[in-house]
C-alpha cells in the first residue's frame, strides 16, 4: 500500500483529498521555491508555472494537484492570501 497524505482545506466545512504523499512532496516543493523566488505570485501564475515545471515529469493534473496541494499548505500557515487582492495573490506566511 501506498504512502498517503490527508490534505488540509482552510475552510473547515470542507474536506482536503487524500493522495499519495510522494506527489504532495513533489508539488509542495514546487509552489514553495516558486512562491521562495517570487516572494509573491498570483494564483493563476502558480499554477501555470508548477504545470509547466511539472508537465513532462508529473503522473496526473499538475494544475489540480497544484489546487489542492495549496489549499493544503494555507491551512498549515505555511503560505497565505494577501488580504484584499484580486486576483488571488499567494506569498509566504512570517514565521512565528
Amino acid at each position: 500500500m501506498e504512502n498517503k497524505i490527508q490534505l488540509l482545506n482552510p475552510d473547515p466545512s470542507k474536506k482536503g483529498a487524500v493522495i499519495d504523499h510522494y506527489k504532495y512532496e513533489i508539488v509542495k516543493e514546487t509552489i514553495l521555491n516558486i512562491i521562495d523566488e517570487r516572494g509573491t505570485i498570483a494564483f493563476k501564475e502558480l499554477m501555470g508555472e508548477v504545470a509547466h515545471q511539472l508537465s513532462t515529469s508529473f503522473d496526473g493534473s499538475p494544475s489540480w494537484y497544484c489546487t489542492a496541494v495549496k489549499l493544503d499548505l494555507e491551512a498549515r500557515g505555511i503560505i497565505k492570501r494577501m488580504e484584499g487582492s484580486k486576483p488571488q495573490k499567494l506569498q509566504m506566511a512570517e514565521e512565528k
